[in-house]
């Protein structure tokens, strides 16, 4: 087993046994039951706001109070009535808290600050899935592609950092490979921070409060637009009441993972909290060509944060946080090979046949690899903030202030095999962003509550590349019979060997918007929330490439196979825009248990350019025409119902039909030097479904939870589509796939989870013994821009488990296995460079277990 980081826990730990115990003004108390035992773990909040805490072993709590008086406390505990106390005046006397139980579990309902304010998830009229961190830290999910197996409605591929892509209901980025020109259609924020680069989805979380997946266009309400909705993601705050977390995790494959946590009162009005999260494996592909695995897991990240109270009423946070990320990882096995219209000599078996070479295995669930390229995808990804939250008036002011950057560092092997087709290919950039969020939330009016703001972010990725070929690119890129003279140049010795092209790239993206929504309450039940945008957006992008290596010769013939495979090219773009957009919402909560809401928004993706390379342009066009991609330009139309249909229990229902003008898409190309794809547009597309929530808990130890999605995403209108890989060679360079599916979007996908508990002691502790089992499924799926029969991914169902004791306070442990049925599946399907008919897979992991220890203090 490794080690992680043994110095960095034990700076932690000190940091916790010196730090102060100074608090500012509290109430303290006890939570009981009626029988006088101490009830562990309840809930208690300050109604309204986001401050809140947990009762400790002996029922013992205290919260620091930061509102004006009269505030009104919230006390919850599964099992019990919960219960509101109104505190009218300052009290140093203990609080002595009395719950009911009511004789079975009660299904405790999820408070959010997707609004800008704390207020019930079931009360919004918003479609939103809540992942608590205790959740997600239970059901092992450290990452979004983890929470993709809880909430159906999101979908993430990634064949490396760079190239992850995550969609909520199918939308948000094209699929395929990242281009750095393009803005993501689905926001990421961190404590109120937007992560500008998709590569963050991939990294571990870090001490995460609880996540909010918000589905649907959100530019009225979050600084950065988002045509298909947005990750929320708080963070748990220092607090001035000392506390502790650590946990360790063991595995199979060497699995190590360790979490720490600490925080307390630094001074009378400053606490901090200090975190930690590193995760290690080896690898799950074994390399034959080196004799070692792949595919291994290295992260390590920290986070840390200090809070200043100046006044009741004014808070300031300062974080910074750093993570890095050094796998051995994200190697592609081969699925198969599939036959082009290319004549058959450039079919990649008789390619490889008259190279003398074999795969290691036509099964990619065989797990084995002979790569001769090493795979490289280091990353480092971090920032600092600064937020000031103040109340005025009957409302609150923040500012966010950030800075993020990320550095990638590369390297793969994108012909996917032990052929030196590919020598190198790599492409280290580095991304900076500055941005600068200020918003006034609250209540305007006697009727009237509402969220304003504005939003800045200027960003630049610089990237130096490079691509070049291998001893036997030229039997890869011969187009002519052997028994021809032009075939024969091509076997023309160091012809295309070293040949390559370095690229340096640099794109400058600068936004700047103004958004808000109200909130009117036409009556006690019916509200009208219409919100408004203006956006402007601009972008500079610059790209230049030059050849080099290869035969040094003067004979044009020879140069012009070279040319073949790759040429000079440079372009440079500038283009701006400017949008309005908007939308409006009528939400009717018919009785406590019925809340009725329909949402129409018009909402746009700004504009973008080509950074990766293009296409030799046909005849009329030149590379300019290319360099710019169109808008996109989006009607949203939503209805959706939140019902408690009886006692503990939570059903909702949402039905969604998206139109997208100017679709932003990745096309598939041949050509070595467009890295594989690169931006355009597609006319129309229509994505349209339902989505299904339920929760329920049946009685004092049972529970279940579940979510269905049914999502039909297709081009209404694409005419000039990429071929298909099958069609690589045809006579045509496009295809018209108009009514054809939208990559990576699964018909059906669901969740299904219960879990059985019990009250139990262990070593002293009150707590619960647990089992659980979670379930995810999904339909299959076009892995392809332009439908291709080889590349759609067959659907799957993955069972995971869980089985052990968990407390509030003291030691907790538990069992786990992910993928208990060691089911083998794909999570996508992607052509090698340059189509000649192999194609690789990214595979979800075998069956994996282990134990994990937390201690809390």
């Amino acid at each position: 087993m490794r080690t992680i980081s043994i110095k960095t826990i034990s700076s932690i730990i000190l940091l916790f046994i010196f730090s102060s115990s100074w608090a500012q003004s509290q109430i303290k108390g006890f939570v009981k039951d009626n029988q006088n035992n101490s009830l562990p773990g309840a809930n208690i909040l300050i109604k309204g706001t986001k401050y809140n805490t947990v009762s400790d072993a002996e029922g013992k709590f205290s919260i620091d109070t930061h509102e004006k008086l009269p505030f009104t406390l919230l006390i919850q505990y599964v099992g019990y009535t919960s219960k509101e106390i109104k505190i009218n005046q300052p009290t140093e006397a203990p609080l002595e808290i009395s719950l009911t139980p009511e004789g079975e579990n009660v299904l405790v309902e999820v408070v959010v600050s997707s609004r800008r304010r704390i207020e019930k998830a079931q009360d919004i009229p918003i479609a939103v899935s809540v992942v608590t961190g205790k959740q997600a830290e239970q059901t092992g999910s450290f990452n979004v592609n983890r929470i993709k197996e809880l909430v159906p409605s999101v979908q993430l591929y990634s064949s490396n950092p760079r190239n992850t892509g995550i969609n909520i209901r199918g939308l948000g980025s094209p699929f395929g490979l990242t281009n750095d020109g393009i803005d993501p259609g689905v926001g990421f924020y961190v404590d109120g921070v937007y992560y500008a680069r998709p590569a963050a989805t991939t990294l571990d979380f870090i001490d995460v409060d609880q996540i909010e997946v918000l589905r649907g266009p959100q530019g009225s309400l979050f600084g950065k637009n988002t045509t298909a909705g947005a990750f929320n993601i708080t963070s748990r705050k220092p607090s001035f009441t000392s506390g502790a977390d650590f946990e360790v995790s063991y595995g199979n494959y060497s699995y190590l993972q360790a979490k720490a946590s600490v925080t307390g009162a630094l001074a009378k009005k400053l606490a901090g909290r200090l975190s930690f999260s590193g995760t290690s494996r080896d690898g799950l592909v074994e390399n034959i060509a080196t004799g070692r695995s792949t595919n291994t897991l290295n992260n390590q990240g920290f986070r840390g944060q200090l809070l200043f109270t100046p006044t009741e009423n004014t808070n300031i946070t300062l974080s910074a946080d750093l993570t890095t990320q050094r796998p051995d990882g994200y190697a592609q096995v081969v699925a198969g090979v599939a036959p082009t219209q290319r004549a058959a000599y450039r079919q990649f078996n008789a390619i490889i046949a008259d190279l003398n070479y074999k795969l290691p295995t036509l099964n990619a669930f065989d797990r084995k690899i002979d790569h001769d390229t090493p795979w490289r995808s280091g990353q480092d990804l971090g920032g600092a903030s600064l937020n000031i939250d103040t109340k005025i008036g009957k409302g609150t002011l923040t500012s966010t202030t950030a800075w993020r950057f990320w550095n990638w560092d590369p390297s793969n092997d994108r012909d996917f095999t032990g052929l030196q087709q590919l020598a190198k290919s790599q492409n280290p950039s580095r991304q900076t962003q500055i941005t600068q969020e200020v918003r006034y939330a609250g209540q305007i009016a006697k009727n009237l509550t509402g969220v304003a703001g504005v939003f800045f972010i200027d960003q630049t990725v610089k990237t130096n590349g490079t691509e070049e070929s291998g001893n036997a690119q030229w039997r890869f890129a011969q187009d002519s019979p052997s028994n021809t003279p032009a075939g024969a140049l091509w076997k023309t010795p160091g012809l295309l060997e070293g040949y390559g092209i370095k690229t340096v790239s640099s794109i400058r993206s600068s936004s700047a918007a103004t958004f808000g929504q109200l909130d009117w309450a036409v009556t006690e039940k019916l509200h009208i929330l219409p919100g408004l945008r203006y956006n402007f957006d601009k972008k500079d992008a610059d790209y230049n490439r030059k050849t080099y290596g290869g035969l040094q010769t003067t004979d044009p013939a020879l140069i012009a196979l070279k040319k073949k495979v790759y040429t000079d090219q440079a372009f440079s773009s500038s283009t701006d825009n400017t949008d309005f957009s908007g939308n409006i919402t009528a939400s009717y909560k018919a009785t406590d248990k019925i809340n009725v809401y329909g949402t129409y928004a018009k909402s746009y993706k700004p504009v973008g350019v080509n950074v990766a390379g293009l296409p030799t342009p046909a005849a009329g066009q030149t590379l300019a025409d290319l360099a710019v991609v169109k808008p996109e330009s989006v009607n949203h139309y939503e209805v959706g119902v939140k019902t408690s249909p009886f006692k503990n229990s939570i059903l909702n229902l949402t039905a969604f039909d998206t139109e997208i003008k100017d679709y932003q898409t990745n096309v598939q190309s041949p050509e070595l030097g467009v890295n594989r794809g690169y931006l355009a547009n597609a006319d129309k597309v229509r994505v349209r479904g339902f989505e299904v929530d339920a929760s329920i808990v049946a009685n004092k130890n049972l529970s279940f939870n579940g979510a269905l999605s049914y999502t039909e995403g297709i081009y209404q209108k694409f005419t000039n589509a990429p071929l298909p890989l099958e069609e690589t060679g045809a006579a045509v360079s496009f295809k018209d796939v108009s009514g054809t599916d939208l990559p990576g979007i699964s018909r059906w996908a669901g969740t299904l989870g219960g879990e059985y508990s019990r009250d139990a002691k262990f070593f002293g502790n009150n707590g619960k013994i647990f089992l659980a089992i979670d379930s995810y499924s999904r339909s299959s799926f076009s892995s392809s821009p332009s439908a291709s029969k080889y590349l759609v991914v067959p659907g799957y169902s993955i069972f995971n488990g869980r089985l052990g004791f968990r407390a509030s306070e003291g030691l907790s442990v538990h069992i786990w296995g992910r993928n208990l049925f060691n089911k083998n599946y794909y999570e996508q399907l992607l052509p090698a460079g340059g189509n000649a008919g192999q194609y690789a897979a990214v595979l979800g992991d075998q069956i994996t277990y282990g134990v994990t220890l937390k201690y809390s203090l």
